[in-house]
This record gives structure tokens, sequence and C-alpha cells, in this order.
């Protein structure tokens, strides 16, 4: 029979997904999957063997969006030619079914679903899945949705040098089963727990694996072939986190992970990492080309235990439906930075967080794209526009706060108290507020509407005694925090605790020369004292005691220059003050990194220069200090000016082949571009994305063959590696006062982003980074003409009107 492709493939809706399961109950998917196809050509081939219970006598379909070949249902044959936009119709159904679909997929280049990479420095291929929010349908046939979970076995045939790694352990009788065909090997392994199919998982390829026992786990690391020596070098820092999360999350959460076998693997161009059960995937960007950094180790970590706080907060209980996203992906972040805090040398990550990811929140949240954490999400289509800084950080930072509201026992025993009662299963939001307000005594559907269900940022205002909360909407939300007094010289006086109800509270300080208004960050909002406080403040934050109040009074700043209350040079004084005292790594590279943005996007053009030589005057203070080193010389390397900053970056870039990279990108910008030098380092370069670096140096000057060259790689092609060099690259392309050579890739950047249709999560994110952010006001105009015109789909839509306000607000402040 011939196979008959699949049709453009519809978006479940809640309504959809709602019916079909009351009608029926899915058991288990016996899944074969032959990859040897992928060795040399593009296809991968399935067959998804479901067993399920249903309404006798009903009807609904099953969901498979590839080259469907055969198909029955309880042995008979079903129709091909009635599937329509991925959908097979089932009609007739007994109480008890198999349904058998043999299906192939050949897109396997976009990372829908799945990517095929080859290494260009070795040609070995490497194929990885993931399938969040619906794209395991890509692959097999399923009942793609999260509250239809059952029990997955998978039988993977591959090459014979490959690995092959799934959700559990490979059967124990026959770990690698052989096959006499074509001296392919069939991996066969254990059957998972109740899965949502979009956290089940196939990796393969020939990797370098290490395995170590660590408190009572069975861990596993694995890499590309031509990264073994960073996973070598990795390798002790990986397992200690690891160790420690599983600890520490098992403990708390009153429920160890149940699984012994436990593995992460880095794998090629991929964006982030994805939370499958058992076997996390990670991007290999966090197996860093040069030695990392301590900041670079606390993003790795972070992301490790934000991963692994899915397994039970996503995976082991899982949202019923995509309108509580939030609930996986706000819990996991806050969960992550908490057991990171418990790590001595990450025990500033809050304050970290406050000045990266919870900027990134107030960014989105007071722009036209902002939206309640927690919202009505009629299909899937609808809900990857959510995948954003209000679901992740702001919803992080809501948690923080409850947590600090309810009290962190209270808090934790709720957890718990959920995890055993749903383990396995589905859950809406009232199913853990619920829990919650039981382990604290208080009813939380207040807190819940108020927080959850209304967007915006509240302006917390201190005042002859007065605390006053103002929200965009009006919304009365309760806010628990602390207001610290300091004396003229930076010390400590007093800490304040104050819970807010109702809008108002009264509050007894000491006298201070000044007061700081949320002081713990343990609470989300703009915060504003009395104008002494806030005149010392602007002048004297440097002299704040504690990381986390100098990394508050850096996020008031921010939001002050959102809000066009100061422009780009205050906030860049404001911040290289604080610095002048301030040594914490996981706060003095982010404040750096502000300071940039600020210069490069939020300052007049003809001052820009100017603004860039104070950013790496500050840097170079920090060059001889060994925790800030590197960081600092980065910084220093890409706004360098005087022939001493150049020598001083010359110097260390002997051993640092990164920071060699971004002294021939600064270079470059400036009209002078040293081809022999990047041939030189790229022969040097042990990253297999080197040419992508040898591409950023070359496209951050002025030369209209290095635009147009970097512009098709990543905008026509869509080839742009998910790497450091490839996050970077946008940046690089956009530089200051190269307005004529850029002009024409303004139109051009809209034309790209409108024929983005697929791949969301994985995909759009480096294209997003393309935004004319140097452009002028014409270019606002046509942004909002594409934004009104309706043909970009929704996640693009979020993330380009989150850009063009941000645009909007720097043409502003240029102004000034």
């Amino acid at each position: 029979m011939p196979e008959i492709p699949a049709a453009a493939p519809a978006s479940l809706t809640r309504d959809e997904a709602a019916a079909r399961a009351a009608t029926l109950t899915v058991d288990r998917y016996d899944i074969e999957l032959d990859m040897t196809g992928l060795l040399e050509g593009e296809t991968v081939t399935s067959v998804s063997t479901i067993t399920f219970s249903a309404t006798p006598g009903a009807s609904t379909f099953v969901d498979c969006v590839a080259d469907v070949s055969a198909a029955t249902l309880n042995g008979a044959t079903l129709d091909l030619a009635t599937i329509e936009a991925g959908r097979i119709p089932l009609e007739g159904l007994a109480e008890t079914n198999t349904l058998v679909v043999a299906a192939s997929q050949s897109n396997t280049a976009s990372s829908e679903g799945i990517l095929r990479t080859v290494d260009p420095t070795d040609g070995n291929v490497y194929v990885w899945t993931s399938f969040e929010p619906d794209d395991a349908r890509r692959l097999w046939a399923c009942f793609d949705q999260p509250d239809l979970k059952a029990v997955h076995a998978f039988a993977v045939t591959a090459p014979p040098t490959w690995t092959v790694l799934s959700n559990s352990a490979p059967a124990k009788t026959s770990p690698h089963l052989a096959q006499p065909t074509d001296g392919a090997r069939t991996w066969v392994f254990e059957d998972t727990p109740p899965l949502s199919t979009y956290v089940v998982v196939v990796n393969a390829g020939p990797f370098v694996e290490v395995r170590a026992e660590r408190g009572g786990y069975d861990l596993g690391l694995y890499a590309r072939q031509s990264l073994s020596k960073q996973l070598e070098r990795d390798t002790p820092d990986i397992l200690r986190v690891t160790e420690h999360g599983l600890a520490w999350f098992g403990t708390r959460f009153g429920l160890p992970f149940p699984q012994r076998r436990y593995d992460q693997i880095f794998v090629p161009d991929m964006g982030g990492a994805m939370e499958n059960w058992g076997a996390i995937t990670h991007s290999d960007a966090f197996l860093f080309r040069t030695d990392p950094t301590l900041p670079e180790r606390s993003e790795r970590a972070n992301v490790l235990l934000h991963e692994m706080a899915h397994m039970w907060f996503g995976d082991l209980v899982t949202m019923r439906w995509w309108d509580d996203l939030w609930l996986n992906e706000a819990f996991a972040s806050w969960a992550a930075v908490w057991a990171s805090a418990a790590l001595e040398e990450y025990s500033a990550a809050w304050a970290g967080i406050a000045v990266t990811e919870k900027i990134a929140a107030y960014d989105t949240d007071i722009s036209p794209a902002t939206h309640p954490i927690r919202g009505v999400v009629p299909s899937v289509e609808v809900a990857m526009a959510n995948f954003d800084a209000i679901t992740y950080a702001k919803g992080q930072s809501v948690l923080q706060q409850l947590c600090a509201y309810i009290g962190e026992d209270s808090y934790l025993a709720g957890l718990q108290a959920y995890f055993a009662e749903h383990a396995y299963g589905n859950t809406t939001l009232s199913d853990l507020m619920d829990a919650f307000g039981r382990a604290a005594g208080k009813d939380l559907s207040g807190w819940t509407t108020a927080w959850l269900d209304h967007e915006g940022t509240d302006l917390i205002a201190l005042s002859e005694g007065t605390i006053t909360v103002t929200s965009p909407d009006g919304t009365v939300r309760p806010h628990h925090l602390e207001i610290a007094s300091y004396a003229a010289d930076g010390s400590l006086l007093a800490s304040t605790p104050v819970t807010i109800e109702g809008g108002t509270a009264e509050v007894s300080l000491p006298d201070a020369a000044a007061h700081l208004v949320n002081a713990t960050d343990v609470t989300y909002a703009a915060t504003r004292s009395d104008e002494a406080s806030e005149a010392w403040l602007r002048d004297h934050s440097g002299l704040l005691p504690t990381t986390t109040a100098r990394a508050v009074s850096v996020d008031n700043a921010w939001l002050s220059l959102l809000r066009g209350e100061i422009g780009g040079p205050d906030l860049i004084g404001h911040v290289l003050q604080i610095l002048v005292r301030e040594r914490s790594p996981l706060v003095v590279a982010p404040f750096l990194a502000l300071a940039e943005r600020a210069a490069e996007r939020w300052t007049a053009p003809e001052t820009v220069e100017l603004m860039r030589s104070a950013v790496a005057a500050a840097a170079v203070g920090f060059t001889n200090d060994p925790d800030n080193r590197t960081e600092a010389l980065r910084v220093l390397a890409r706004h360098a000016t005087t022939e001493d900053q150049f020598a001083l970056v010359e110097e260390a870039a002997a051993d640092d082949i990164v920071l060699g990279w971004f002294l021939l990108a600064r270079r470059s910008e400036l009209g002078a571009y040293d081809a022999a030098a990047a041939e030189a380092l790229t022969a040097r370069d042990p990253d297999p994305e080197a040419w992508v670096w040898a591409l950023l140096a070359r496209s951050a000057g002025p030369d209209p063959a290095a635009k147009e060259e970097a512009w098709n790689l990543a905008m026509v092609e869509r080839r742009l590696p998910h790497s450091e060099a490839g996050y970077r690259l946008p940046n690089a392309f956009w530089r200051p006062g190269q307005d004529e050579v850029l002009a024409p890739y303004a139109s051009r950047y809209l034309e790209s982003v409108e024929a983005i249709r697929g791949g969301g999560l994985l995909n759009y994110g480096l294209q997003m980074r393309f935004y004319p952010a140097t452009a002028g006001d014409d270019v606002v105009a046509a942004v909002q003409e594409a934004l009104d015109g309706g043909t970009l789909v929704p996640f693009v839509r979020q993330a380009v009107i989150a850009r063009l306000d941000t645009h909007t607000r720097q043409l502003a402040a240029r102004a000034r």
C-alpha cells in the first residue's frame, strides 16, 4: 500500500482534549523505532502499538503527523484516505482496543520533534528528540495531550556504532540485543512509569559515555565525541550538582526520584534543555569550550537543577492542560535557584537571578506582551506563546513570594502532600493551592486570583511610615517583604518584616540615612522609598551591605530606565558606583552586562562610545580579581578603546580562545578585521562551532558581504547552531553606528519571522534575537504594521510585541 503524506497538522484544542480524555484511557504504548536510515539519510520509521480502553461505540482520533503506511484498529485495516490534518479517525471503539500504526518521518532537519545533526569536525551523526508541547505525534501515532498518561516501551534499531538512550534503562536481560540485519542493533528498554507523551525521549549516536554511582543512583553523562575533553573536564562538577539535587529534592519533597537510572545527554544544535523523564536532554553549549567561569558553572547548575525539578513537577505530577503550564516552568525555575543557593559557591544565586531572569520578566511585564501567569489556552498553538519570561521568571518570583508569605515550612509541607496525593497523575492549579492552603491554614483563593489571574508589575512605595501598593489595573495583591534601614556608612540598622494586605500597611522604622523596600527580594514588584532614601540610594548603593540589596537597587534603577524616568547613562552610573564595592561573581557579570546593554541600546548615538569606554574602564578594575577576571576581560574585549586595553586583552587571549574571538570581533567592528588572525584562531579552536565564531568576528564589522553571509545562515537557511557563538551572533550583527549597511535587514527581518510556522520551542529563538535593535523610528512603524496584519503565529507575535516595546522605549531614551 502506498504511503499517504500527512496534511498540515491541526492544533489540538482544549475542548477536543477534554472530550478525548472523557472517552478513553491509554494503558500503554509499544513503540518500535528504526533509526538505521538516519546514518546516511533523513528518514526514521516507527510502528506504534497503542493499547487503550474506551467507551464502547465511541469515536475519536489519534494524532500522527508523519507519513502513515498502514493502520489497523482491533485487527481491522483503517482507510488511510480518511487521514486529515495529522489525525487518524477511529470509529466504533470497543471497551478494550489495540491500534497499530506504521509511519515514517523524513523531516529530521528542522528541530520539529526530532533533529538529525552531522558534527562538522568528524562527520558523526547524532539524533535527538524533544516533544514539548505536542511533537511526539511527528514520529509515531499517539494521543498527544498531557493528561492521557501511559506506560511507554521502546525497541529502537540503530546503526551498530550508536548508543541509544531513552527514559528507562535498557532491558537487563540483554542490554545490547544483537540483530543480524545489516549489522544494526536493537535496544529494548524497560517499561516506563505512566508518562505524558511530551516527556518521552529517544536519543542516539556514537556518544562518549560516563557512568557513575552517586547517592544510590546510576548516573550517566553523554556527549558527542568531539566534546569528549570538555565532558571529561566538567564531569566532576556535573556529577556533584546532580548528586546534590537528587538528594535535596528527594528529601525536601518527601519523595525520592523513583528510578535508579538518571541520564543527562548533551546534544548539538538544541536550544536550552528538555525534562524528559530520567533522560534529560541538554544543549551541549553547556559543555563550555573553555574552562568555565563561576557564573557559567552557576548557569549550568541552574539548568541541571531546573530540569531535575521537573521530574517531580511536570513528569511525576503533570498539568491537565497547557493553561497550567506555569505549574511546570515556574516551579522548576524556583526550585532550581532554591537548590543552587544551598551550594556554598552559589549562595548568591537569588541575587544573580534578580538582575538576569527577573529583569527579563519586568521587561515583558511592562510591555503589551504581558499576560497573566495563568490564562485561557484554547489550543496547543496558543500555549506555545506562553513559553516566555512571564511563565518562567515572573512565575518563579511569585512562587518565591508565596514561600515567604506562608513560610517555607508550610510551603514544603504543601508540596509533600501534593506529590504524595497526585504522583503519576494530572492536576490543575486548585490542587496545588489547596495543598498549600491546608498546610498553611490559610484561604489562598484571593492570593491565587490576585497574583496569577492579573498581569502587570506592582509599585510598592514607602512614605512617612505608610507603605502603599499600586498595581496597573487596580488589583490588590498581598505582599510579604522586608524593609532594611541603613546608616550613612551603609551598615544595617534594622530589618523590618511587613505583610501588606489590602494595599496599605503602617510600618515603624528607625531613623536612618536610607530605607530599602524589599531588601531581601522575596516579592515581585518595583519599589520606591522616601525622597531622602532614594537620593542616598542613587549615589551610595555601593555601600549597601549585602549582594541581594545591591541587586534590588539595580533592579529598581532598571525599572526606572524602562519607565523613562532615567536615561542610559544614569543606569550605567548607578551600576558602576556599585561595582566599586561588589565582588560576587554571580552579580558582577550581570551588572556589567546590564551596563553594556544600556551603553549600546539605551544611549544617544553620539555618546555610545563614551559610555562603552566607561564600561570598559570598569571592567579593567576586575582584571586582577581571580573570581571575576575572565568575565571582566570578555567585557573589556567587546568595548576596548585604548591601546593599553587592547594590549591587556591580547595578552590574556593567548590562553583564552573565546576572549580571542571577542577581540577579533571588536577590531572588526572598528574596521580592522584581521583575516589571518581569524584563520589562525580557527585552527587553534577545538570548538566544533569555531566556524561560527569566525563568522561572528567578520559580521561584527561593516563589511556588506559578511553581513549577508551571517544573515543567510541564520534567517534564510536557519542553520545557525544553538551554541554560545550562535547566541551571540545577532548582537554582533547589529552593531551601533553601522546604520547604512544594516538598513536593508530591518524589512528582511519581518519577512523572515512571518515565514515561521512550526518548531517554535527549539527553532525560533535564534531568529527572534535578530530583531533590528539598532534601527530607527521607521522600523517601529513597519513592525507595528506587521503585527496589525495578523499573519504572525501566536508565539512569534508575542515575542515581536515584546521586542517592539523595548525598542520603542530605547528610541525614546536615545532621543533624551
